[in-house]
């Protein structure tokens, strides 16, 4: 059954307008009146509706009944990525939001190659959360992943949150996989630098900020591989349930 986010209240017995960019996306599926759809808002749970009309450009439907079914992994990860080349993050954020990530945090580092103006970040910000949309509903997840604004390396490492930050480094002397199998499932974020990875002094300005140092084992992990591989150890360890 096709899955749209609305980013709107939904209750049973309601009609309502899709938004225009799920009703495009209705009628180049070609679905015609009467079809079955799924509808989240990214508050929790999935309703079931019906098309019930499709006009040229304005498709309705009718919500007909709730679920409250739940994908998410019982421990918030945050992924804080500094920007790769190109379109990497693109991809980085999609298989993140597949493998659970409840936060995308985009850093500016050091050695970042790409450097975004204001204005250009604000353009790449809605493209991201146009990527998270789309992952969220191919992947079935019904609560939205929070995409946070692109910050300077150092600022960010400068605020102080509750979870635990680890830093993927070479350097480190621990593996992230012995880690995670002597402590208890918990809220991280995972800090994955850039081509080139973090500069010495940016994973000691971490480090000094409470972040603990680890490895991903003795290869030396690409920026798009990094991050996606520590999630999916993280989950192979600490399980989904």
């Amino acid at each position: 059954m096709p899955r749209f986010y609305v980013p709107t209240a939904l209750e049973i017995g309601q009609q309502l307008a899709l938004p225009d960019q799920v009703a495009h996306h209705v009628q180049v599926l070609r679905l015609p009146a009467g079809t079955p759809i799924t509808l989240f808002n990214g508050e929790g749970g999935e309703y079931t509706a019906t098309i019930s009309g499709i006009e040229k450009k304005r498709v309705s439907a009718e919500v007909k009944t709730f679920s409250p079914r739940e994908v998410e992994l019982p421990y918030a990860i945050t992924l804080a990525q500094a920007l790769p080349e190109s379109s990497k993050l693109d991809w980085i954020i999609e298989k993140a939001v597949e493998l659970g990530a409840a936060a995308i945090q985009p850093l500016a580092a050091q050695r970042c190659v790409v450097r975004l103006s204001s204005e250009r970040a604000e353009k790449k910000q809605n493209h991201w959360q146009a990527v998270i949309v789309a992952a969220a509903e191919q992947s079935g997840r019904n609560r939205m992943p929070h995409l946070a604004a692109l910050t300077p390396f150092n600022d960010w490492v400068r605020q102080q949150d509750l979870h635990k930050r680890i830093l993927l480094s070479p350097r480190g002397e621990q593996s992230l996989s012995d880690w995670a199998r002597h402590h208890p499932p918990q809220a991280l974020a995972l800090l994955i630098g850039p081509e080139g990875g973090f500069t010495d002094a940016e994973e000691d300005a971490a480090c000094a900020q409470g972040a603990l140092m680890l490895s991903m084992g003795p290869r030396i992990l690409r920026t798009e591989t990094a991050g996606l591989a520590a999630l999916a150890a993280i989950n192979a360890i600490w399980g989904e349930m």
